[in-house]
């Protein structure tokens, strides 16, 4: 399994329309009747989306985007028979891809559950190339990554090496081995990287 859709309704009939859609289009579908099953649920580690009705028995979903937001980064399509202006502004503002009010035309789920997965493989993607990165990064030397915060602040060989009290040989070396390290083939890729990672870059005091 390469993706999953979790679709949350309370109404059986939805749930089997939905999942039954889904289905149709080459989706994997799994349906629940309240977020509470939902969550008991165990996840693959793998893209999905969550098609969540706005008015569940044991919770409200906006309510329920909220919570979520803060641990969990699943893309959210809303529907429901009950929306308004202001409940889709809130919902949209904290991040759903769709708010469909019911009944919607089949292909507009499909094409936000389509673009909710898209964008669920392209954060998965990030996250991983940043694990790597930082994985890359942690397998730096003390000095090694010393001299990498301050080529990317800018200063070259000969500052570096008066800062740290060494030669520019040794300077070179360490850049080297920084580089090499975190496979990159040139200083401007190890600034991006080092961007990515998020990483202060300041002279040292």
């Amino acid at each position: 399994m390469d993706h999953v859709v979790y679709v949350v309704d309370d109404d059986p009939l939805v749930q089997e329309a939905l999942t039954d859609l889904l289905s149709s289009a080459g989706v994997n579908a799994v349906a629940f009747g309240s977020v509470g099953a939902y969550l008991q649920e165990s996840k693959p580690e793998v893209p999905g989306c969550l098609v969540l009705d706005l008015e569940l028995p044991d919770v409200n979903g906006l309510d329920f985007q909220r919570q979520l937001s803060a641990t969990v980064h699943i893309p959210i399509v809303f529907i429901t028979g009950h929306g308004d202006i202001p409940m889709t502004v809130q919902a949209m503002k904290a991040g759903a891809i769709e708010f469909l009010t019911k009944p919607f035309r089949d292909q507009d789920l499909l094409d936000a559950v389509q673009f909710a997965l898209e964008r669920d493989r392209a954060r998965r993607q990030r996250e991983a190339e940043i694990a790597t990165l930082r994985e890359r990064f942690e397998s730096l030397s003390t000095r090694e990554r010393e001299v990498v915060a301050m080529v990317v602040s800018g200063l070259v060989n000969k500052q570096i090496a008066a800062e740290v009290g060494t030669t520019e040989n040794t300077v070179k070396v360490h850049r080297s081995r920084a580089m090499e390290k975190m496979q990159a083939k040139s200083l401007a890729d190890l600034v991006k990287m080092v961007e990515r990672l998020k990483i202060s870059h300041e002279k040292p005091s």
